[in-house]
């Protein structure tokens, strides 16, 4: 039975808290309020209450029947996670963790983000329950992501440009500890993702497994059955987290996360950690980074600001050393063609990082016969790449 993480936070050697003396008090207050409110049924109904008439869960599962036909292979279906309110799967775990943020009686939310959905699922909340909001981002998303800046501004959000390092979302994040350590008392930190000290990757796994243990339900409604594949992209993982971890007691499903090959694995302008990095300590956890043989964070490179990150989940890099699930890469060409049928074949314009899991699931389909089903958590739309997809099609908007 898989019973990961342990008592602090590890995953095997992954995971962890690294951080500085600063933040061990506020970190070992949010692991005992989390502890105490994870299964307090009044939480539970809040937070069930939220996504459902909120957010509008449970999100459909669609049968992408037309591209599976014209691919000839295996049948791939969508989790619609772009149906969500604010457009992706970051309001799942926003809204857990702003409830927390309440009952912790801390009044101002601070958030990093890189293509904006993160910041615009927190700046919505804080919007809702009436909570101060600062959000950071890189100033290199912050010009591929103009519609989500405007978004967060227009819901009463404070964004912040980070200037230094790569100005992408690992700075971004750095940012955002630096303001945490320094406000703590009054502060509470909401990361994006399944990184970051414990008990974040825990708690974010936690609240996006809404995802896996819906198609856990519906799959067998539509098909009979669990799918053969679950397939998702990974950035620092979330999305992938959230469909994979309710999947991981079903031996026959297996799961493959997609990550981001830029201009190609042997350029060295990618953000695949996985599939070519090597452990180390990042943002206050242990995991893969994308980093010299001195240890120093290299530059990424990704078409998708969500996905251009150095490191990734510390349970990502746990299910890939014990084999449960693989992980694989696809350059910024393919997911771009990706989302390009997409659109035109099905009629749904698709995140960019979504793309890149969709650009390989098409790739798997091929090889399958049509008796497969490849279920792809579709994590977000496509709205807020719009700029970013024009520019590399020389459209002038």
């Amino acid at each position: 039975m898989y019973d990961f993480p342990d008592q602090r936070g590890h995953f095997g050697p992954y995971g962890g808290v690294f951080v500085s003396e600063t933040l061990m008090f506020a970190l070992e207050e949010l692991k005992q309020t989390y502890a105490k409110y994870q299964h307090d049924p009044e939480f539970v109904a809040e937070f069930n209450s939220e996504l459902k008439h909120f957010v509008g869960r449970p999100s459909p599962i669609y049968h992408a029947k037309r591209w599976s036909e014209e691919i000839g292979g295996a049948q791939i279906y969508f989790k619609r996670e772009d149906l969500n309110h604010t457009g992706a799967h970051k309001i799942n775990n926003v809204i857990g963790q702003a409830l927390l943020a309440k009952r912790m009686g801390k009044p101002r939310i601070i958030a990093e983000t890189g293509a904006g959905q993160h910041g615009v699922a927190t700046a919505t909340i804080c919007a809702r329950f009436g909570l101060e909001c600062i959000i950071y981002m890189g100033s290199v998303d912050v010009e591929r992501q103009a519609q989500n800046i405007y978004r967060m501004r227009l819901l009463g959000a404070t964004v912040v440009p980070v200037e230094s390092g790569s100005k992408t979302l690992k700075d971004a994040l750095n940012e955002a500890m630096r303001d945490w350590v320094t406000n703590v008392e009054n502060t509470f930190y909401i990361i994006g993702t399944v990184a970051g000290p414990h008990p974040y990757p825990m708690m974010v796994r936690d609240f996006q497994s809404v995802i896996g243990t819906e198609c856990i339900t519906q799959m067998p409604e539509m098909t009979g059955r669990q799918p053969d594949y679950v397939l998702a992209c990974v950035g620092g993982g979330s999305n992938a987290m959230g469909i994979f971890y309710p999947y991981v007691n079903y031996p026959d499903v297996k799961l493959i996360g997609v990550e981001a090959a830029g201009d190609g694995i042997a350029t060295g302008r990618h953000a695949a950690a996985l599939c070519a990095g090597t452990p180390g300590v990042l943002h206050g956890n242990r995991t893969y980074l994308i980093q010299d043989q001195n240890g120093q964070i290299m530059e990424t490179h990704s078409v998708s600001a969500g996905l251009d990150y150095p490191g990734v989940g510390p349970e990502h890099a746990w299910l890939k050393d014990i084999n449960r699930a693989q992980y694989t890469a696809v350059t910024d060409d393919d997911a771009l063609e990706a989302f390009h049928q997409c659109c035109r074949i099905e009629g749904i314009i698709p995140a960019l990082e979504t793309s890149h899991a969709i650009a390989y699931a098409c790739q798997l389909a091929k090889t399958l016969p049509k008796d497969q089903t490849i279920l792809v958590n579709l994590s977000g739309r496509g709205d807020k790449d719009m700029h970013t997809v024009a520019q590399h099609t020389k459209v002038k908007l």
